[in-house]
């Protein structure tokens, strides 16, 4: 199973989903790291410069089919449209107050990560 963490410098959570600079994504077996790697985000409304076009167009489309291997995503903020499309999709979304990458991580392969939705994020949808 493939885990997708948002990051901007693959160590600390990011608080902005849209807004991170990229994803750890860590391939998983059982409970063994079996790869890791950093995907720069291309992806999200916000890295393809769609921040102020509202939210009438299809923004998360990209996003979505980028982290469709992932079983669960994990963000320290994001957006209620996000985390119900990815949820939607069939990834399990985490939205937690844990801010280091690896301890999320070992919370969620131990089934102890918190989601907290209500965190969201700095900006209000539209």
């Amino acid at each position: 199973m493939k885990i997708a963490i948002a990051s901007d410098d693959g160590k600390t959570i990011s608080s902005h989903f849209g807004r991170t600079k990229g994803f750890v994504i860590f391939e998983v077996e059982g409970k063994e790291i079996k790869g890791q790697k950093y995907l720069l985000n291309t992806f999200t409304g916000h890295a393809r410069g769609l921040e102020d076009t509202g939210h009438e167009i299809d923004r998360h489309t990209p996003i979505l089919n980028a982290l469709k291997d992932c079983k669960a995503v994990i963000s320290h903020g994001m957006g209620m449209r996000i985390y119900n499309d990815l949820k939607e999709a069939g990834i399990e979304v985490f939205v937690t107050e844990e801010t280091d990458v690896k301890n999320a991580f070992d919370l969620y392969l131990s089934g102890g990560l918190i989601d907290k939705p209500e965190i969201g994020c700095p900006h209000k949808d539209k």
